[in-house]
């Protein structure tokens, strides 16, 4: 279960710390990379390819560069949401090309109808917390 530690700062979200610990920021002046991947598995198959997805996410983050990655699945069993936070492009891009993180790529493939990845940066913050 993921629980918030306080955190500084203008315009951000309390740092969500996942159960093991993490350091996933949610900012809009921070200058981390923020990949979110939408997944959509083959019918049936979403536990298969959550766990799948915990496997790899365990070895991203042993990579220079990692900051977190927190593993979202949707209550109709139709998609999962990988939000993956890293140091910089570069480094994400190389982590990616790693053949010990390409090993899975085909068996993650045949089981999945659509693999949606794409780079973002936070546009605006609102925190129900901060409520004067």
């Amino acid at each position: 279960m993921a629980r918030y530690a306080n955190a500084s700062g203008p315009k951000c979200l309390p740092r969500l710390t996942a159960g093991r610990g993490g350091n996933t920021q949610i900012e809009t002046d921070n200058r981390v990379v923020t990949q979110i991947t939408v997944v959509e598995p083959e019918s049936g198959k979403q536990k298969e390819a959550l766990s799948l997805m915990e496997d790899r996410a365990k070895f991203m983050a042993r990579q220079p560069g990692f900051l977190s990655i927190v593993l979202h699945r949707s209550l109709d069993g139709k998609r999962i949401v990988n939000y993956v936070q890293w140091q910089s492009r570069e480094l994400l891009e190389s982590a990616h090309r790693s053949p010990e993180f390409r090993k899975e790529w085909g068996k993650f493939d045949r089981m999945t109808e659509d693999i949606d990845p794409h780079l973002y940066e936070v546009a605006h913050v609102e925190d129900g917390r901060r409520r004067a």
